[in-house]
């Protein structure tokens, strides 16, 4: 049974943290930092006062979250060593079932981003269709500046983590 508003809002600080500490890749201080704001009316302000944490974070927190999200196919999904979101994530889109050409072609995509940016290049994949499309868009990052990248950064995260809650809260 997934939970509701209400269950969020009635649980203890290890129940909730358990429910929500996943939304952010490999970062459950994010939930433990909103528990103490509840109430939440809905989803929306639930999800609100995750990315407001997020944006008052400290630099190093920031980029530490950033660091936190794994490669498109990359050594954490040949190790099998994805959060189960990240796996999901990645499947839906094949990028865990690759050709060896389709591997080296977002291999150097992943390593030239890496280089010029210092993270992993973090595209919400469910606002993409297509494998395509998300490595079109990998090409196209890969010229913008760092500011951008990391602005860009946390605002994929934001996607990425509402597709996250809503999956929890079994919201359609």
């Amino acid at each position: 049974m997934r939970p509701g508003l209400e269950q969020v809002n009635s649980a203890d600080r290890s129940a909730f943290i358990a429910l929500l500490g996943g939304v952010f890749e490999n970062s459950p201080w994010i939930a433990e930092t909103v528990f103490a704001c509840r109430p939440f009316r809905s989803i929306e302000e639930l999800h609100g006062a995750m990315m407001r944490c997020v944006r008052e974070a400290p630099h190093s927190r920031q980029i530490a979250l950033i660091r936190a999200h794994p490669e498109l196919a990359g050594q954490e999904a040949a190790e099998g060593a994805l959060t189960s979101d990240s796996t999901s994530e990645q499947n839906r889109l094949g990028f865990l079932a690759l050709s060896r050409s389709e591997l080296d072609e977002i291999g150097e995509l992943n390593r030239r981003y890496r280089d010029k940016f210092g993270f992993s290049c973090i595209v919400a994949l469910r606002l993409h269709e297509t494998r395509e499309s998300v490595l079109a868009e990998m090409k196209r990052r890969i010229g913008n500046t760092a500011e951008t990248e990391f602005a860009n950064a946390l605002q994929r995260i934001g996607h990425i983590t509402r597709g996250r809650l809503a999956k929890i809260m079994n919201e359609t």
